[in-house]
């Protein structure tokens, strides 16, 4: 992957799986544009103990190949269509994102970037996490599928029998890599049989 990739960090909870996702695609050199919402920080401090870009960089880092943007600055380079990426991928991806993105409102450099997504055909990738889903929800993941936008809910599989948290995280990951085209095995998978659980 050549072109670099937009990957939007949201206000839902999940951020493990954006942490993980974030931390193979700079193991894996690919070109990163990191968009991160005020929400999303708050979240990656919640739930993973990341109070900053900085720190965020020291988990997964180095960020050889990761460029950070300000989500309030409506005009960065991920808010053109003429500036050449390789798709969009919003993980985790909270229900006011969702909305927004599914009536193209553009409040934020990360709204708009996806919105350019759209527009312009290229992948777009939403990992929601939300539960139960109202039909609102349900209404906007139509419409964003509709659009062209790929919807993968943050909900891992159990056939391979995990132990730990970690492999339920590298279940999803691996499922939006996949999308991503990013070429990387984090999980088993399916084979047919059942694999024997760990003693």
């Amino acid at each position: 992957m050549t072109q670099p990739l937009v990957f939007a960090i949201t206000g839902a909870s999940g951020a493990p799986y954006a942490v993980r996702l974030l931390e193979v695609l700079a193991r894996e050199r690919v070109p990163v544009w990191l968009l991160v919402s005020a929400h999303g920080l708050r979240l990656l401090k919640d739930e993973c103990g990341i109070a900053s870009l900085a720190q965020l960089e020291r988990r997964t880092g180095p960020w050889k190949t990761v460029e950070a943007f300000d989500d309030g600055d409506r005009g960065g380079r991920p808010a053109s269509g003429s500036a050449k990426t390789a798709g969009m991928v919003v993980c985790p991806c909270s229900m006011a994102t969702l909305a927004a993105i599914a009536h193209g409102t553009s409040r934020s450099l990360i709204e708009r970037a996806a919105d350019v997504t759209l527009k312009e055909r290229r992948r777009l990738v939403l990992v929601p996490r939300e539960t139960p889903l109202s039909l609102i929800h349900l209404r906007n993941m139509v419409a964003v599928a509709e659009a062209g936008a790929t919807v993968i809910p943050a909900a891992p599989g159990f056939y391979h029998r995990p132990t730990r948290v970690e492999e339920l995280v590298d279940f999803v990951v691996q499922r939006v890599l996949d999308q991503l085209g990013v070429e990387v095995e984090l999980a088993p998978r399916w084979s047919g049989k059942v694999r024997a659980r760990r003693r």
